[in-house]
């Protein structure tokens, strides 16, 4: 009976905290992590104005950890229009070096693409 009782508790619980994290970490968050198909990347997403940084950790210590700026002179008309925390949004592609950005209130959209130095940039799809 009490693993009954365990069993139709685990549930509820796992709902709440999904629920919870949904209301801190959710479409209102200012930054957001999106990670890549490699293992030690993630790209970090100011959510509110558009900016994208490369952030790659290791265990191998500092000298392979860092955060770079994938578009260090932004395209992204959030900068020169109403700015609002959620309004951008990446989404992976079959590539994995590349991520569509979309502008959710103007519907513009941006390819991101993340790797060496050379390889980083940030063009508008959509006009």
């Amino acid at each position: 009976m009490k693993r009954m009782i365990a069993l139709l508790f685990l549930p509820i619980c796992m709902f709440g905290l999904a629920a919870c994290s949904d209301s801190v970490f959710g479409t209102d968050a200012r930054y957001k992590l999106y990670p890549t198909q490699n293992m030690w990347t993630f790209l970090k997403l100011d959510t509110e104005t558009g900016r994208i940084w490369q952030v790659q950790y290791s265990v191998k210590g500092n000298d392979t950890r860092f955060e770079v700026p994938l578009n260090p002179g932004n395209i992204a008309k959030a900068l020169k229009r109403s700015q609002k925390a959620g309004r951008y949004a990446l989404f992976p592609t079959q590539n994995m070096y590349n991520f569509i950005m979309l502008d959710q209130i103007d519907g513009d959209t941006y390819q991101v693409q993340w790797g060496n130095e050379e390889n980083r940039m940030l063009m508008q799809i959509s006009k």
